[in-house]
């Protein structure tokens, strides 16, 4: 008998687990867009994923949790809860088979997969229970960057379309063949890659069929013009993600228009709006406001981690720079800019600029306020920032602590969906591009010498806020999941 060879090992092993990934994909689709059952892998989304995607996130779980999870224990528990009589809501499949990996190591002999997981999800079986009253129209007004980077998530996570659906999109026209443009846009992206899905594109209607949702363009001029209604849209939450509006006034004109209930803007909001953290003070959000702002990307990035060292070690006094993706703001070349130093090639220097994020920080942990400053270097990469927090803390911590409370953090927290981790010695920019938390520490870069902390967080200042921006309009628009584990926030 020929004996089986480490490599052979290896790869009937990678084998066996593909398979059983393949065999979870259906079921997962089954369980969102029939039940409205929505899974996830400790706070990643299992939603519209390949195989390949699938195995990641297993492996993520490996790194991160250093623990021996894989499809192998994960595809039984699933098949389980694919029986169960599950009301509409989010599962942590990682969570509820870590879980039973520790009740087999306590009692070999125990308690089956199935009894088990039905104990375990009792609380969501036969349940009447609806997240949402009536699904919530969603409109977004703009289509660039972050316009088309939430078109894309709120397609994602249509599900059965009980929920949230994107029903139109409000721009101003461009001439000829504008519809036609903006769509070879939203399919093709140079940073983030290729749609995954369909689009068609009805020039006559003005609309769009993206993975079948109808989403119609409208074009208008002002924010207080259009009659929603006429669209069949109905108590509309409007995105505005131009940033030409920030204020209360100015914000306040999509009100007059016919069809919307309520607006978020995509950006730091001035005067007494108040600017939401998702994670952080988005208790703040009552039934009753219309006008809510989402802060800015780097706000969104640092907030969570400053709040977590300053409650548990103190912030005396702290800096906070960001080493910044250029923007659409920023000219390519050499040319006029009202703003200073920004008019030099954004794609040929480094900039120095100014930033509120570390001042916005107060409006979401009002406990930092004027204890943080704050600046900006512009530089030549296309997507992915990076903010260096330098803090003074009241009391002394190690590099080793402070790495394993935020491990921690981002592996099973109510911050988990905000706050990533990684120890890979060999980490760049790019390879955060697509990452969905609000910021991702690097634990090897991590500096702490008693009281002075330096901590280093990457963000992808597109594709990471715009999932916050999706999280903060799923509690705006007043969802309320029942979830495993309970009372435990999941999200884009």
């Amino acid at each position: 008998m020929v004996r089986p060879t480490a490599e052979q090992g290896f790869f009937n092993d990678w084998k066996q687990r593909e398979a059983l990934a393949q065999e979870m994909l259906p079921v997962l689709g089954r369980l969102e867009n029939l039940k409205g059952v929505q899974v996830f892998l400790y706070g990643t989304t299992l939603s519209n994923r390949s195989v390949a995607d699938l195995m990641k996130a297993h492996r993520r779980v490996r790194q991160i949790g250093r623990n021996e999870m894989s499809e192998f224990e994960s595809h039984p528990v699933l098949m389980a809860l694919s029986t169960l009589d599950l009301c509409p809501c989010q599962i942590d499949l990682g969570k509820l088979t870590v879980g039973y990996m520790r009740k087999q190591a306590d009692d070999p002999n125990g308690i089956d997969v199935n009894s088990w997981v039905a104990s375990e999800l009792k609380h969501l079986i036969g349940r009447d229970h609806q997240p949402i009253d009536k699904p919530v129209d969603i409109v977004l007004y703009g289509f660039g960057r972050i316009g088309r980077l939430v078109t894309r998530l709120l397609l994602e996570q249509t599900g059965n379309g009980s929920i949230m659906r994107l029903r139109a999109v409000v721009v101003r026209r461009g001439g000829d063949g504008d519809l036609q443009k903006r769509v070879n846009l939203l399919r093709n992206d140079s940073v983030h890659g290729s749609f995954r899905g369909t689009v068609r594109v009805d020039e006559k209607q003005s609309y769009i069929i993206a993975n079948g949702n109808v989403v119609h363009f409208i074009y208008a001029d002002s924010p207080d013009s259009i009659d929603y209604t006429k669209y069949g849209i109905s108590d509309a939450l409007i995105i505005d993600n131009t940033g030409k509006w920030r204020d209360k006034e100015g914000l306040s004109k999509h009100l007059q228009s016919k069809g919307v209930s309520k607006v978020m803007l995509t950006a730091p909001g001035k005067g007494d709006l108040k600017n939401i953290v998702c994670g952080i003070n988005h208790h703040m959000i009552e039934s009753s406001d219309t006008l809510i702002t989402a802060a800015s990307c780097t706000t969104n990035a640092i907030a969570p981690v400053l709040k977590l060292i300053h409650e548990r070690y103190g912030v005396v006094h702290g800096h906070v720079e960001t080493v910044h993706a250029y923007t659409n703001d920023q000219n390519l070349i050499d040319n006029y800019h009202k703003a200073d130093r920004r008019g030099r090639s954004a794609a040929l220097n480094m900039v120095l600029t100014e930033t509120g994020a570390a001042k916005a920080v107060a409006k979401a942990v009002p406990e930092l306020a004027g204890k943080l400053t704050g600046n900006a270097v512009r530089v030549p990469v296309a997507d992915v920032s990076m903010a260096i927090l330098n803090l003074t803390l009241v009391k002394p911590c190690t590099k080793e602590e402070i790495n394993e409370y935020l491990r921690m953090i981002a592996l099973d927290s109510p911050l988990q969906n905000q706050i990533g981790y990684t120890e890979s010695p060999d980490a760049v920019s790019s390879d955060f591009i697509g990452s969905r938390e609000a910021a991702i520490l690097d634990a090897t870069a991590t500096i702490s010498n008693g009281t002075n902390l330096l901590l280093y967080l990457w963000y992808d200042n597109e594709f990471g806020y715009c999932s916050q921006v999706v999280r903060m309009v799923s509690k705006m628009a007043g969802v309320n999941h029942l979830s495993y584990p309970e009372n435990q926030s999941m999200g884009a």
